[in-house]
């Protein structure tokens, strides 16, 4: 799926626009990898990846064949539970102005827009957001 997203990323972004994790940053230890199954096939994914302070959310993919069943928004309680478990009080994400169904979904579980956060610099293409958890 990791792969699946990649592909689907660069359809809408240009590369300097994509703020990917590579699969080796993904298994590093302040990150946390989660994956919804059905009938024992991986079909959607999302990680954590625990900052000074916050947990950003990364990955966060659900294919079209499922989407709309709740999948997303499962995944988005789970990787905010485990913000909370560490300790942290702010979940935070960077997303592309191409997605509206996921920015509407982080706004209707009480995302809101902030300036960029972390490394990253302002980008036409990014919507940045943050939760207090």
């Amino acid at each position: 799926l990791i792969n699946e997203l990649d592909e689907y990323q660069a359809g809408l972004y240009p590369a300097e626009s994509n703020h990917l994790e590579s699969e080796d940053q993904l298994r590093e230890s302040n990150v946390r990898m989660y994956g919804c199954f059905y009938d024992n096939d991986l079909i959607a994914i999302g990680a954590v990846k625990f900052m000074s302070g916050y947990g950003e959310i990364k990955r966060v993919y659900v294919p079209h064949q499922h989407r709309g069943k709740g999948i997303a928004k499962k995944i988005m309680t789970t990787l905010e539970s485990l913000i909370r478990e560490q300790g942290m009080t702010y979940a935070r994400l960077e997303t592309g102005i191409h997605q509206h169904e996921a920015i509407g979904l982080y706004e209707r579980i009480g995302y809101v827009k902030r300036d960029p956060f972390g490394d990253y610099a302002r980008d036409p293409l990014s919507v940045f957001m943050e939760k207090a958890l």
